[in-house]
Order: C-alpha cells, then structure tokens, then sequence
C-alpha cells in the first residue's frame, strides 16, 4: 500500500479555465484556512469579521482547482459548519463536514471515504476533555490535526488504489 510516484492529483489533470493549478491551490487554501481562522477569532463586538471571514472561506472553496460543481457543493456546507463551530467544543463534530467537502473537491475515490471516521470519532472525543469555549482554541488544533492527517491517508488510499488498478492492467 506505498505511493505510487506515477500518480497524479485528479485535480491537476483538469483543464482550467483560468489561473494556473498551484496558485489557485494555494490561495485556495490561504482564503480557506485563514478565513475560517478569521472567523472564528471574532465575536459579537467585532462582527465585520464574521463577513470578512464568511467571504474569505467562501472565495477559497470556489478558486480551488476542481469540477464547477464539487466547488459549489462545498461552499455552502463548509461555511455554515464554521458558523455552527462558534457555538463551541461541543460542536468539534462539525469538523466531518468540511472534510468530506475536501474529499468531494480533491476527488478523492469512494474507498478513501473510511477516512472520515476519524474527524467524526474526534468530534466525539475532544468535547470530553474541553466543555467551555476557552477550550476552543485546543479544540480546534486537535480537530485541524486530525481533518489533515485524515486528509493524507485520504490521499495515500486514492494514490493505492491507483497503483491497483494500473498493476492489474499492466
């Protein structure tokens, strides 16, 4: 179950109607990591941030290089959970959804989907360790921790079954 070093990224291979893929993967993840961080670092006192970081999320899920669809998909499910996460710990469940919109938009196969026990058993966890909201910040690097090592083995399982498939041609 290695890497296979022939593999390539299904989002790469797609025609881009604009940009280029690594400047629009890696914006992509800027606006998406640092407007879910923008967001959840404001409160009721500072509420231009809330719509700084809506829109910040929201734009990063767009741009990310994949079908026009999968992007949509994403968007709208991605960014109500960041609004769901101000609720606190006990919400860290809520870190599932935008991991099976990173699966849906890195077109991952449907084997690498078993990876999503893993961002749901943490949201199961975490809250038992931090109830009240000055746990949050604990909880969300816990949870990030998580949804990316979920996200590799996503990668490794789709990037196997691949070298399957072309073992079984060959």
């Amino acid at each position: 179950m290695g890497y296979d070093r022939r593999w390539i990224e299904p989002t790469r291979a797609l025609p881009l109607r604009w940009g280029h893929y690594a400047d629009r993967y890696a914006a992509g993840m800027l606006l998406i990591i640092g407007g879910g961080i923008q967001l959840q670092g404001s409160n009721t006192w500072t509420l231009p941030l809330l719509l700084i970081g809506t829109v910040a999320h929201a734009t990063g899920w767009s741009i990310m290089p994949a079908a026009g669809w999968r992007r949509l998909v994403a968007v709208i499910p991605a960014t109500g959970q960041l609004w769901i996460l101000l609720s606190g710990p006990e919400a860290a469940w809520t870190f599932v959804v935008p991991y099976l919109c990173w699966l849906l938009v890195r077109h991952r196969p449907a084997r690498s989907y078993i990876t999503v026990l893993f961002p749901l058993a943490n949201g199961f966890i975490v809250p038992q360790f931090f109830t009240e909201y000055t746990g949050m910040l604990a909880t969300i690097a816990i949870s990030m921790a998580v949804v990316i090592a979920s996200a590799w083995l996503a990668r490794l399982l789709a990037s196997s079954a691949n070298a399957q498939r072309s073992s079984v041609v060959l």
